[in-house]
């Protein structure tokens, strides 16, 4: 029986090439393609694909928002992301999102088949190159982790308030504190954080989620 897949991607020479390609041996059965996130969305329940092939970087709706949503619905297609972005930050965000399988579109064909075949067999599929990256990126969130766990309440709350661009009088006006209180809790920060000035500590948070960034 043919694995029905869906194309997601708004570029429709790429929907066009990766049709043609994956119809090639038989096994593959593209039934339906979209522009975009929304219009996946619409699509999903009429043709029920086995697999949606998406792309991240789309008008609308872009992959990683669309990968949530389906999350949310807790939808049951396999999803396997087809990007140009070999960017750790991406696989990781979408690893953490939930999905099948991750491939770069300068890929080779069989790799790509590979990966469809691997995911319908119930595993995932990261492609091999990025995986040195992808355990390094986590080993670092590890690190950040217990970093993170090492500040105290009010540590935590004067390096939101640092990464934000407070100077130490007014996180101590904001705190109600000293500033030199504020000064005793910005070097156990540096500390524990193993940084060297307050950009390093902004980048730590602003990496760490800690706050939101508009």
């Amino acid at each position: 029986m043919a694995i029905n897949i869906m194309i997601t991607d708004d570029h429709s020479m790429i929907r066009e090439g990766l049709k043609s390609l994956l119809e090639l041996d038989g096994d593959i059965k593209v039934i339906a393609e979209a522009v975009d996130g929304r219009d996946c969305l619409d699509k999903l329940d009429v043709y029920k694909p086995d697999v949606l092939l998406l792309d991240i970087n789309m008008p609308n709706m872009n992959g990683l928002d669309l990968l949530k949503e389906l999350k949310a619905r807790k939808s049951k297609v396999k999803v396997l992301v087809l990007t140009v972005h070999n960017e750790t930050e991406y696989l990781m965000k979408a690893v953490d999102i939930g999905i099948n399988g991750y491939v770069l579109k300068d890929s080779e064909s069989a790799e790509l088949k590979k990966a469809i075949h691997t995911i319908m067999d119930g595993e995932t599929y990261i492609q091999p190159s990025l995986i040195p990256a992808l355990n390094a990126k986590r080993l670092e969130r590890n690190e950040d982790e217990e970093k993170i766990d090492s500040l105290t309440r009010r540590e935590l709350e004067v390096l939101k308030l640092l990464a934000i661009g407070m100077y130490n009088k007014e996180v101590a006006e904001k705190l109600e504190i000293s500033e030199r209180t504020v000064k005793n809790h910005v070097s156990n920060i540096f500390k524990k954080l193993e940084v060297t000035d307050r950009t390093q500590a902004a980048v730590f948070a602003i990496r760490n989620n800690l706050i939101k960034v508009f």
